[in-house]
């Protein structure tokens, strides 16, 4: 399954490095039932589900454990070889970190396969190359939300963006039964969609609105981490022109979005349409003023086609949420040789999540390029985990009761599987929140582990598509990074079939190693970049955008 991991002859367990005290289920097991790994013996105490883990050796409280070879926690009781891993007798425990000389060698894959390979993308007048063409709604206050809401509305039935018109309909049919006495529960519905429905630009794939509760009412430095965020998003690659809509008694004024957008990038000439409420006639002509000048800017956007581009002017987001005990074994490894695979090519890869980082930070430093860039990131993850134990909590607290019921019972051990999506590659470079990543190879990105905020937070970093791997299930999406969703086994990839994109499933079952999987995803990627496949998240406009307010969120 890696170069690493040893699984067992029958299927049964896995165990995810040599010095690892424990292994992973990979389907239901019986209690008694004894297992034959690595010319050892050993049998199950208990029933233990798929996913979860069994330790392999007997260990006394106290004890430290490892696993993915690092310490993921410390033993609260005396435990025997064959046990389960539980919350009773294993606590958060993790190595500690610091700078030292390390001279990584990397070995990068064979990308053979991939040589002289290009995706069809949108080039964009300061050299960057998008995967999509959206117009993109900026409001600098939340108290224009109402008013983007109106004109979505009325561009997407318009022109084709909408996918909530067979809900309408399913519940014109409703109505319609309800009026006529019918029995609800006894009568048929469709749900399919409307075929008539197309598009009228073909070359624009949405019009996206970033929706937020920020710009007025909390602190200045809100409003100023808020514009730079913003005007990440005005400058991102796969945003071809935008319309603001400003109040003008806020906190985040207009002047200083443009200022953003333009210290940003200097060479920033995207059409930007700019209105103000306080300044108009009426919110009515506000809004038909905003629709009649986006209308044409579309109109100017339309022209633009897709053409070729090198697989180096990609950068993929890897991320991860509603993670299970199969995630640092089956996604979460293909997913970074896929990222592993676009860094041989000169491409970019975005790892952020820095709660998820806690146990791995080691590992990390050793791989950056320098001192400077190893210190800013030691930085970064002690600042942030300090704020979190000033109001009670800490990294430690970050699994979630759905991680733990499948498996990850610690941080440390969710976030040793977690920075796997990373792959091996050296760090090249640590980014800030808003902080755009301009060096190609592997960068790592201050962000919560919050799906939505961490997904945000990768857009405004220059992520152009998004790896997002869950063993659970998520609709997350974003409004201008198509997301693509990864599931770590088949049992969800079959059940939620109208989400998920990837399966890994065949990583579990033996059928398929990490390293093809990860071709397979990055062979999906280059057909997603293209448009030649449109994720489900983009296909149900799941346009998720909460900015962090730098507040402690894990």
């Amino acid at each position: 399954m890696s170069n690493q991991a040893s699984q067992s002859s029958q299927q049964q367990v896995i165990q995810m490095h040599p010095n690892d005290q424990v292994l992973v289920a990979l389907t239901n097991l019986q209690k008694g039932t004894i297992i034959n790994f690595n010319h050892d013996q050993l049998v199950l105490q208990e029933d233990v589900k798929a996913k979860h883990k069994i330790y392999c050796c007997d260990l006394a409280k106290g004890d430290l454990v490892k696993m993915y070879g690092v310490i993921i926690g410390r033993v609260e009781q005396d435990v025997l070889k064959g046990g389960l891993m539980t919350t009773d007798n294993l606590k958060h425990a993790a190595e500690p970190y610091a700078y030292r000389a390390a001279n990584y060698q990397w070995e990068p894959p064979d990308i053979s396969r991939f040589a002289n390979r290009h995706f069809l993308g949108y080039h964009r007048t300061d050299g960057k190359v998008g995967t999509a063409n959206y117009w993109l709604f900026i409001p600098t206050v939340f108290c224009e939300n109402r008013n983007l809401d109106v004109i979505k509305e009325a561009l997407h039935n318009q022109l084709g963006y909408t996918v909530s018109d067979k809900y309408l309909r399913y519940t014109k049919q409703l109505l319609d039964a309800y009026q006529k006495g019918e029995d609800l529960n006894n009568s048929t519905f469709s749900l399919e969609p409307n075929q008539s429905n197309q598009r009228v630009f073909n070359n624009i794939d949405g019009i996206k609105f970033l929706n937020h509760q920020g710009g007025c009412g909390g602190t200045r430095q809100d409003a100023n981490t808020l514009s730079a965020l913003l005007a990440a998003y005005a400058n991102h690659p796969n945003v071809g022109g935008i319309t603001v809509l400003s109040l003008g008694c806020q906190h985040l004024q207009v002047d200083l979005l443009l200022n953003d957008i333009k210290q940003q990038n200097p060479l920033f000439n995207k059409p930007l349409i700019v209105f103000e409420q306080q300044a108009s006639l009426s919110e009515e002509q506000l809004v038909a003023d905003a629709i009649k000048q986006t209308f044409q800017g579309l109109i100017q956007l339309n022209q633009l086609v897709r053409e070729p581009a090198p697989l180096s002017a990609l950068t993929i987001g890897v991320k991860c949420g509603g993670s299970d005990g199969f995630s640092g074994v089956s996604a979460n490894p293909a997913v970074g040789y896929a990222s592993d695979l676009l860094v041989a090519l000169g491409g970019k890869v975005l790892l952020a999540e820095f709660p998820e980082l806690c146990g791995v930070e080691q590992n990390l430093i050793d791989r950056c390029v320098n001192e400077t860039i190893a210190n800013k990131f030691i930085h970064l993850m002690q600042t942030y985990d300090a704020l979190a134990h000033q109001v009670g909590s800490g990294f430690y607290m970050n699994p979630s009761p759905g991680n733990i019921k499948d498996g990850l019972i610690t941080d440390a051990m969710k976030s040793a599987g977690a920075a796997k999506k990373g792959g091996t590659a050296p760090v090249v470079d640590v980014l800030d929140y808003t902080e755009l990543a301009n060096n190609p190879g592997l960068s790592l990105v201050c962000t919560p582990g919050n799906d939505v905020e961490a997904t945000t937070g990768k857009a405004a970093a220059g992520a152009t598509l998004i790896l997002f791997t869950t063993g659970l299930g998520t609709p997350t999406g974003n409004p201008v990074c198509p997301v693509i969703k990864v599931a770590t086994n088949s049992i969800l990839a079959n059940k939620m079939q109208d989400i998920i994109d990837i399966d890994c499933g065949p990583i579990i079952s033996g059928e398929q190693t990490i390293q093809e999987m990860g071709e397979a995803i990055l062979e999906y990627c280059i057909e997603a970049a293209s448009g030649r496949i449109i994720p489900k998240a983009v296909q149900l406009n799941q346009d998720d955008f909460i900015p962090w307010k730098r507040g402690v969120s894990l």
